[in-house]
């Protein structure tokens, strides 16, 4: 060009527009709350597999037996859309009014207490949901035995982004899909380590996933069936089973006995005994037969909760294991 001057260099071409998903529309028949429905499946708050938007949509990444899907919820005007990315994407929608609560009947329910009436009437769009995926919770429910709830969630963040997959779709930030049970088995010790997870827990999980397949027959089952056939499994116990049936299920009965503050919450808020044990707990929910789990999610829900008197548990040194 005249003077040695040079042509300027093209602009980028704009980036391409992402596909859109496959999209399924839900109307939920009475009231309904996105966030409490789906609130039990976030692993804390930098769940890899969870996210939460601005305009209240709720994001969701996950393994299915058609392969990684990432699945967006939101809910306007009387109706849920969901839109769904990946090869688990027609799974997604296929499975999306159980997710949303549809298989639940909080019309069953009849509150025994002033307090979980009064929690009811202030929380009508609380549904259980259920997922039809059993290691999708039985894992992070294995690394949440027995140390605090920071360390379970850093240890699920961590080693999910390290071996999942990358979540397909359009995802707010960094989403990963939980790895596959392979995977898992293949994870060395030190990386479980380095996530802070002793070889107890560890094992746990290697062991279920080598049996991934029957386990996961068992979201066909009966709540009280399934939460059996997991028990099989050595590491898994009553706690851990009942926090995945709550979700693979949406079992409304499966109350959780073994944890260390929700009987203390049970009996404060139904008879004022902080000290209740789990016997105590499981009496007192003795009204709410068939519905107890719904009720101890209202319980807790109430914000009525003992005040503390005790340090907090300590966080845990894998190296005394």
């Amino acid at each position: 060009m005249p003077g040695g001057a040079t042509a300027p260099a093209p602009a980028p071409a704009p980036a391409p527009a992402p596909a859109p998903g496959k999209v399924r529309v839900w109307v939920p028949g009475g009231p309904f709350d996105l966030g409490l429905v789906l609130g039990p499946l976030r692993r804390g708050p930098g769940d890899p597999t969870f996210r939460t938007t601005p305009d209240g949509s709720v994001w969701r990444a996950s393994l299915t037996p058609a392969g990684p899907g990432t699945l967006r919820v939101a809910a306007r005007g009387g109706q849920v859309r969901g839109e769904a990315w990946g090869p688990g994407a027609e799974w997604l929608l296929e499975q999306l009014p159980g997710l949303l609560g549809a298989d639940d009947d909080p019309a069953a329910f009849a509150p025994r207490h002033r307090l979980v009436a009064v929690t009811r009437h202030r929380r009508p769009g609380l549904r259980l949901t259920r997922t039809g995926l059993v290691l999708d919770s039985l894992i992070p429910s294995v690394l949440e035995q027995k140390v605090t709830t920071v360390e379970a969630y850093q240890a699920w963040r961590l080693l999910v982004r390290k071996y999942g997959e990358p979540a397909p779709g359009p995802v707010p930030g960094r989403m990963y899909v939980m790895p596959a049970p392979r995977t898992w088995a293949l994870i060395p010790s030190w990386d479980w380590h380095r996530a802070g997870v002793e070889d107890k827990r560890a094992a746990t999980v290697l062991r279920a996933v080598r049996v991934a397949g029957r386990l996961e027959e068992a979201v066909r089952m009966e709540p009280a069936a399934a939460q059996a056939r997991l028990e099989l499994v050595p590491g898994i116990g009553p706690w851990t089973s009942a926090e995945v049936v709550q979700r693979s299920h949406g079992a409304p009965d499966a109350v959780t006995v073994g944890d260390l503050h929700l009987p203390g919450i049970v009996g404060w808020a139904l008879a004022g005994d902080r000290g209740a044990d789990d016997a105590e707990m499981l009496r007192l929910l003795e009204p709410y037969a068939g519905q107890r789990h719904r009720a101890a999610r209202l319980i807790l829900l109430s914000g009525r909760v003992p005040p503390r008197r005790a340090p907090r548990m300590a966080r845990g040194d894998i190296g005394r294991f």
